[in-house]
């Protein structure tokens, strides 16, 4: 596999180069019958244009003070479409108050924006300013667009298990949005250096890129301008890889330290259990589901350290009876009915970073191991079978913080052996919690020495 890797590479490589070369015949032979290096000077003239250029200290000084104007420009979209973005995912009358501005905005010629920005504030922000206008709409749309589309259920699970703030953030918002984030860096960083130099060229701010080429313009140095269009289109080329590479690392560094920090923020489970407020339940069900006519007039009480199982027919409402009692007693500990895990993380880090503070890795590994035995526990969650992922989603949620532990279904795709093996490990470590599970297999309840059923 790595021969062919290596192999693809190096004909990848060749096409490239053979392309490159095609490319630079056509334009030494354009040059040729054109005849008028005013018009179009050849390749020869516009290397030594450009290694005038490189090795020009002042050059460089005046390229890196416009690539650093750019930068904070498209810094200052960033936040600012962050933020408006944020507030857009919570109060729809404020998305459609700032998403047609915004699309005036994206809709605008730079030219056009530019002339009033020079009106307004002068040559010397204008190219800041213009950046800032030209990539805040396509920050704002890419980030309202991840947002809309991030994996609600599994921000469910996450504030259920009592990760919030900053750890939602890193564990789930930020690796669900940063695809379009990528994708909008992409479009947004080259867009904003051809807007950042045009706003300096329109404005002729001194000691400028744009200052520079249009003083070639006005003296007809074609190769310089050719010279300074290459130098610029090679930085804001280095410029986009690397911004995109340091967002790629971002997600993994992001979900390391919001692992690294589990149970941070959250009571621990002694706390939760020994003040009672999540030790035992109360609930007027049919109040809380008007849609779901079998728990009509259920009431629903459970003791500290009790242990109720919730059985009937598909559809009967179950499910919405744990995810009620499960509001009430958060945080808590909780297997859901379809699956909820980081697919591209592995096993032990879905298991981490939902964990009480006094977890450790390797006692989180044990247990692992020992409810899935033979497993690798830093596989993929992705590569593991139906079954090896169900017992992944139980070791979370035993060593979860919290004063109850909630199971729907949580059984599924287990044999008889695995299944009373598992229920074995979720006896030993209830500790004094309270336990409700929903199961349409009465052997569930008897696996895991419950008694009290409710039928529905």
């Amino acid at each position: 596999m790595r021969a062919f890797a290596r192999q693809m590479t190096e004909r990848m490589k060749a096409a490239a180069g053979a392309v490159a070369a095609f490319w630079l015949a056509a334009w030494m032979l354009v040059a040729a019958l054109v005849a008028q290096p005013l018009i179009l000077p050849g390749p020869g003239a516009v290397a030594l244009a450009l290694l005038r250029l490189v090795c020009d200290g002042g050059a460089w000084a005046i390229l890196v003070g416009s690539g650093a104007r750019i930068l904070g420009g498209l810094a200052l979209a960033a936040v600012c479409g962050g933020v408006l973005a944020g507030i857009s995912s919570r109060s729809r009358a404020f998305a459609r108050l700032v998403a047609p501005a915004l699309s005036f905005v994206k809709a605008t010629p730079v030219a056009c924006v530019v002339v009033l920005l020079l009106i307004w504030l002068g040559s010397a922000r204008v190219s800041i300013a213009a950046v800032f206008l030209m990539a805040l709409p396509g920050v704002y749309f890419s980030l309202v667009e991840g947002l809309a589309q991030a994996n609600k259920p599994l921000e469910q699970m996450f504030r259920l298990h009592g990760v919030r703030g900053w750890r939602l953030f890193c564990a789930h918002t930020w690796r669900e949005v940063l695809p379009f984030v990528l994708s909008c860096a992409r479009s947004v960083i080259g867009m904003s250096w051809k807007a950042g130099v045009a706003a300096e060229l329109i404005g002729m701010a001194v000691g400028t890129v744009g200052e520079r080429i249009y003083q070639a313009k006005l003296l007809i140095e074609t190769a310089d301008l050719l010279a300074w269009t290459v130098l610029v289109v090679a930085a804001s080329w280095a410029c986009e890889r690397v911004l995109v590479w340091l967002l790629r690392v971002s997600g993994p560094v992001a979900w390391g330290a919001a692992v690294r920090a589990h149970g941070r923020g959250s009571r621990g489970r002694a706390g939760a259990a020994g003040d009672g407020a999540a030790a035992e339940l109360a609930l007027v069900v049919g109040d809380r589901a008007p849609w779901a006519p079998a728990l009509a007039g259920l009431v629903l009480n459970v003791p500290a350290s009790g242990r109720i199982c919730v059985m009937g027919a598909s559809g009967a409402g179950k499910s919405t009876l744990l995810a009620l009692a499960a509001g009430e007693c958060a945080p808590c500990s909780m297997v859901f009915q379809d699956a909820h895990l980081v697919e591209s993380a592995a096993a032990l880090d879905n298991v981490l970073v939902c964990a009480d503070a006094r977890v450790d890795a390797s006692s989180a590994a044990a247990l692992l191991r020992l409810l899935v035995p033979g497993v690798d526990v830093h596989t993929r969650v992705a590569e593991l079978s139906g079954g090896q992922r169900r017992r992944v989603e139980i070791a979370r949620a035993l060593l979860c913080p919290g004063g109850a532990v909630i199971l729907d279904e949580p059984f599924t795709g287990l044999d008889t052996a695995a299944r009373d093996a598992c229920a074995e490990v979720v006896l030993d470590l209830l500790d004094g919690r309270m336990l409700l599970l929903a199961s349409h297999d009465v052997a569930d309840a008897q696996a895991l020495d419950i008694s009290d059923i409710i039928t529905l």
